[in-house]
């Protein structure tokens, strides 16, 4: 079977998009794991199913797969991508575009080659982000390895972690990662930002992805750590979002209001890959 798909990226952080508006086509993990794998396969971070939506005042319908072939909730980049992708492929008409992803629906607004996005607003409640603790708190303290961490948990639509650092490029992103997500407080496992503060406007970020390791860039983690550093009173309404792969803009007034993502999107090439 031939896989037609398009490649995208936002700030390298990269995603094949397959339309299925048309079909009803249910790849398995191991072909998903396949797709996404940079020897063999196409190559991304993640992989975006384009479907009709249920909810008649949405677009189309995501669904998100990882590399490791499980499935996510929410994905800021990806999504962005693909309200760039529905216009351009017409889709969708218009600059604001409705997409259901995960439990909820998510609004785009497009201008030029920038998308902004409606991410939906910061929960900070365990039992919703899951968090198995009995009390919820500014941040919490928790023993990994041989060190004690303080980190600050939210969900996105997905669970973070964001640890403060002072120096993001030193930080040990690939050692300390996987250790968090394995923590049993995390029941659906979690992505772990590394987050170093410059000033109220402006941080550095690297973000360890659940189900995929290290990326580029994420949009959850970036709207994570905004939420984070503001509910602890650090970061003020709109702060630059420094990854390795570029930079993103966060907007956020504060509990109970929407985050609002900010950035550029890329198509790269189209294809078709035999499955």
């Amino acid at each position: 079977m031939k896989l037609a798909f398009v490649k995208m990226h936002g700030i390298g952080n990269d995603f094949v998009l397959v339309d299925n508006m048309s079909r009803k086509l249910d790849l398995g993990a191991e072909q998903i794991r396949l797709l996404a794998d940079r020897r063999r396969g196409i190559g991304c971070d993640q992989l975006l199913m384009v479907e009709p939506a249920g909810d008649p005042d949405a677009d189309v319908r995501a669904r998100i797969f990882n590399q490791d072939g499980s499935e996510a909730a929410q994905c800021g980049n990806g999504l962005r991508c693909l309200a760039a992708y529905l216009r351009e492929s017409g889709i969708a008409t218009g600059d604001h575009i409705a997409i259901e992803a995960g439990q909820g629906m998510v609004r785009a607004f497009l201008t030029n080659h920038r998308v902004t996005m409606d991410m939906g607003t910061p929960r900070f409640e365990p039992r919703e982000i899951p968090f198995l603790v009995d009390v919820r708190a500014a941040s919490y303290g928790v023993q990994v390895d041989s060190q004690r961490l303080d980190i600050g948990v939210v969900s996105m639509g997905n669970p973070h972690a964001v640890i403060r650092v002072e120096d993001c490029e030193s930080a040990p992103v690939r050692e300390l990662g996987p250790s968090v997500q394995a923590l049993e407080e995390f029941p659906e496992g979690v992505n772990v930002g590394f987050m170093q503060v410059l000033d109220d406007a402006r941080v550095r970020l690297r973000v360890f992805e659940r189900g995929v390791g290290e990326t580029l860039a994420c949009g959850s983690g970036a709207c994570a750590a905004v939420a984070v550093g503001r509910a602890r009173g650090w970061l003020g309404a709109r702060v630059s979002v420094a990854l390795p792969g570029g930079e993103l803009t966060v907007e956020w007034d504060g509990e109970g209001q929407p985050v609002w993502l900010t950035g550029p999107t890329q198509r790269t090439f189209e294809g078709e890959f035999e499955l």
